[in-house]
């Protein structure tokens, strides 16, 4: 009698466990398809990506994004089949933004005029769009670049990718394609992490669903994709201990931009000399091709510190009291101390470690625009990121100053706008303060009970 009893009690149990899957599966779905709608009626804006009509769907798919981390915080693993059913969902929603027509303000157009001066055999370091005498070089996808007035800033990483997408098709549309394969790469490259870890795979999510990927990858075509995929293979085979693999891909990444150099105190003592040697040889490689007259090139790198300013409180400060050059340099010295900070306190690999340093360089930068952000996106996991979550979240609001520029307004983020962007990242980074102090907080005691608490994020 006590059996069947008790095995009525294992079969109710059983049954509430697979109803409460079922509605959890089924809220996910439900939230992919907020995104969804939200992210296809933005591709559809009348104005681009910029205005009302694009502003309030993204904000829609933003808040909805953000449901769903707390969905994943909450959950300790969904079934496969839900994980793969979303990301298709997510692959779905990138296709009508990659078929909108590039805009006049996108550097994807740099980028093509980039690549198309190299097959002529010019220098972009040297060579500015603006020239009279280069004018016969222009496409019409070209000619309406921005910043003709300055050479390209772009170090020479991403200038061999630019020459290696126009190859054939020199169109924006090529770059887009390009960037998106990326995209799909770093999936790929999270879902293979996350399953030979052991670690919940429904965090492939985090980074899949994110509306920026639609709007800064699909549409507009950021070369900061690339780099963020670089990063992560280095990451990646640093967990595997291929320190060589994991110099060099560090060493590319920096080579598309400069940003994840705040990150290399994280591999001191992970990586032999030799390593970083070898690394440093191939970037020197790279630069090879663009030398005049003995100097490496850095085209308008300084143009673009002294004059470019967007979403700068931190910087426009420093700026004031001591000049553009100290106020970069503290820029870099915050996300290098940062490193240093992490890779003194943490023995272990974890992914914030490579999050934080580069988020608190950009906060500190003449310029934060969103797509910057996407750095970030594959290492937002777990609590102590959450204020990056929020963060990345919150900068798609800065897209309206698209649309007060087209009103004649200034190139600025109005004051209101500056607020609504980091008050809900400081007040995340209180809560994560404040959760960390608590006495039940240690992830290696709490990781079965509670799995999203699983902070440190061990590989």
């Amino acid at each position: 009698m006590a059996l069947r009893v008790g095995q009525r009690d294992a079969a109710a149990r059983e049954e509430r466990s697979t109803h409460i899957k079922l509605m959890r599966s089924r809220r996910l779905y439900g939230l992919g398809a907020i995104i969804c709608a939200a992210l296809v009626v933005c591709s559809r804006s009348p104005s681009g990506l910029e205005g009302p009509y694009f502003v309030v769907p993204l904000a829609v798919a933003g808040v909805a994004y953000l449901i769903a981390i707390r969905e994943f915080l909450q959950v300790q693993q969904y079934p496969r089949h839900v994980i793969f059913a979303c990301l298709a969902l997510a692959v779905l929603w990138r296709i009508p933004f990659a078929l909108m027509p590039s805009g006049p303000l996108d550097d994807v157009r740099r980028y093509v005029w980039d690549g198309r001066l190299q097959h002529l055999g010019y220098n972009p370091y040297t060579a500015i769009p603006a020239d009279p005498a280069l004018g016969a070089l222009h496409t019409t996808e070209t000619r309406g670049l921005n910043n003709p007035e300055v050479p390209s800033p772009y170090p020479p990483g991403a200038q061999l990718f630019f020459r290696s997408v126009t190859a054939i098709p020199r169109s924006a549309f090529a770059f887009k394609a390009a960037f998106i394969a990326c995209d799909l790469m770093i999936i790929a490259v999270l879902l293979a992490i996350l399953d030979r870890t052991g670690q919940a795979e429904h965090w492939v999510l985090a980074y899949a669903w994110h509306p920026l990927l639609a709007t800064d990858v699909a549409a507009s075509g950021h070369i900061d994709i690339l780099g963020a995929l670089l990063l992560l293979l280095s990451v990646a085979a640093l967990s595997r201990h291929w320190r060589m693999a994991a110099a060099i891909a560090l060493g590319l990444a920096v080579a598309v931009k400069f940003l994840p150099i705040v990150v290399a105190p994280l591999y001191w003592r992970r990586v032999r000399i030799r390593d970083v040697i070898l690394a440093a040889l191939v970037v020197g490689i790279l630069y090879v091709p663009f030398f005049e007259h003995g100097h490496i090139p850095i085209g308008s790198l300084d143009v673009y510190v002294q004059r470019f300013r967007f979403n700068d409180p931190i910087f426009s400060g420093i700026e004031r009291l001591w000049g553009a050059h100290v106020a970069a340099g503290f820029a870099v010295l915050a996300g290098l101390s940062t490193a240093v900070w992490l890779r003194i306190k943490q023995r272990e690999l974890c992914w914030h470690a490579w999050a934080w340093p580069m988020a608190t360089s950009l906060v500190c930068g003449p310029v934060v625009y969103s797509w910057y952000l996407l750095w970030l996106l594959p290492f937002l996991r777990f609590l102590p990121t959450l204020p990056l979550m929020l963060w990345s979240v919150s900068i798609l609001s800065t897209y309206y100053v698209w649309h007060l520029h087209a009103l004649a307004q200034p190139w600025q983020v109005p004051e209101w706008m500056t607020l609504a962007e980091y008050i809900p990242v400081v007040a995340a980074a209180a809560f994560v303060l404040r959760s960390s102090k608590r006495p039940d907080s240690d992830p290696k005691v709490n990781r079965k009970r509670h799995p999203y608490v699983g902070s440190e994020d061990l590989f």
